[in-house]
Order: C-alpha cells, then structure tokens, then sequence
C-alpha cells in the first residue's frame, strides 16, 4: 500500500525539482539497465548546503516506478525518521543520513548490488586493476571496506563506511555487498557507477578466461584517470541524454 501512495504522488514544482528529475531519471535507467535487485538499493541527493537535507526513494518502490514527486525528502539530524508513516528503508537511512551528515561534498550519493560491481566485492582480491581505458578511470579513487558485518542498521555502521571516503575516493567497493559512488551532482554519481559497472565487467571478463591481465603501468593509468576527470561536460550530458531518452518513452517520471 505504501508504494501505491507514493506513485500516485503529485508534481512539486519548485521544490528541487531539477534534483528530483536527474534522481528519478537515474532510477529509471538504471532499472532498464538491470542494475537494480528487486524493490531494494537506494540512491540520494542532497538539497541543502550542509547536505541534512536529502532526497531519497521510497521504502520498497521498484526503480522503474520512482517518480520525481514519489522521492521522500528527510533531514539526516531527524531522529523521529524511522517512526514516521513514510519511513524510508531502515538500511538507506542509517547509510545516507550518516553519509550526507558527515560528507558535505558528496551531493549524491549511489548505492546498488549491480551484478559485476558485487562480483569483484566478492573476490578475496577486490582491485579494480586498470587494464583498459574504463577500468583506469578509477585508478587511486576505490576505496574498499572489507568489513561486512550484516546490513548496515546503526549509525556507527553508517559513520564507519563515511571515514573510508578519504580525499579523492568516489567509489565504495563494499566486500561481500556491492558498491556504493559518490559524486558532486546526481549525473556526476550515475556517470561514475554506470562506468564503475562497465569496468568490473570488463574486469571479471577478463578473469573468466584465466589468462594473465595485462595490467597498465601506474604512470600510465594515473594519466588516464587524469585525462577522464578533464572530459567537461561528459557526465551531465550522459544523463541529459538518458533524460532525452525517457522523455519520448516513459515521461511520467517527471511526475
């Protein structure tokens, strides 16, 4: 029932509708792209300059009904959140609230059990080994938490996984769990784990063959990396481009 309240929510114009589009277009094309699991995984996006204030997707709402409306806004120094009618998932709240109360600069915040990305979390060796353009691209940003200890359900699991986000790292390879990116925009974050996905697909590929990788000399890879934080607009136009996309298909995203 609660699913149902939320997608028959209404528009909020001027209230962060343009947050509320780019999250509510990243669910969407993250479902086509079957990265989703079921009616769980949650993503988010800050709204104040403290980053307290965040959107978030609804308790148990599959990724291909999230709306721009259906997006619950809470405030992480909220303690009554979790005893509230619209609840978010308990694991996303002690996770995001944590995350977004503890690091200003991460505006969005992306959490997924994609199938490749879980995989190398998986492996007693989790390096993103830069063997091509895509996997370079990460070169000295992962950080890895090999501490899994159950679903995150308390605010010290959330305050943990937030210190392993030292300067520099963009992507949380969370051993036996999946991934978790952050980002200064929603398209900064859904660039960063639509290419975090590709590259541990390419990476795992690669290990099914069991031959050896060719692995990128650090200069060369560091260059790479570089190169890719150099690439302008490339993120926001990806998801301009998704936007574009589900416009003409399914519109009612926006809604």
């Amino acid at each position: 029932m609660t699913a149902l309240l939320h997608t028959a929510a209404a528009p909020v114009p001027g209230a962060h509708t343009e947050a509320r589009v780019d999250l509510a277009a990243a669910f969407r094309w993250f479902a086509r792209l079957g990265m989703h699991e079921s009616i769980a995984n949650h993503m988010s996006v800050a709204v104040s300059e403290d980053g307290s204030r965040f959107l978030i997707n609804p308790c148990r709402l599959h990724f291909s009904r999230v709306t721009a409306g259906s997006l619950l806004l809470l405030d992480a120094h909220d303690p009554t959140t979790l005893d509230k009618p619209d609840a978010p998932d308990p694991t996303a709240w002690y996770l995001h609230a944590r995350l977004h109360a503890r690091l200003p600069h991460a505006r969005c915040v992306m959490h997924l059990h994609s199938k490749y990305a879980t995989a190398l979390a998986s492996l007693a060796d989790s390096t993103m080994h830069p063997i091509d353009m895509n996997t370079a691209r990460f070169f000295g940003r992962v950080a890895i938490d090999d501490g899994f200890a159950g679903m995150a359900l308390s605010d010290e699991e959330g305050d943990r996984q937030a210190a392993l986000m030292t300067e520099g790292k963009t992507v949380l390879l969370m051993a036996n769990h999946g991934v978790l990116v952050i980002g200064a925009t929603v398209a900064d974050a859904f660039d960063e784990l639509y290419y975090f996905e590709r590259a541990a697909e390419t990476l795992i590929t690669c290990y099914a063959t069991g031959q050896p990788l060719r692995v990128l000399p650090d200069d060369v890879a560091r260059l790479t990396e570089q190169q890719w934080r150099g690439y302008g607009r490339f993120a926001a136009d990806h998801l301009d481009n998704v936007k574009a996309i589900l416009d003409e298909g399914e519109p009612g995203y926006r809604g």
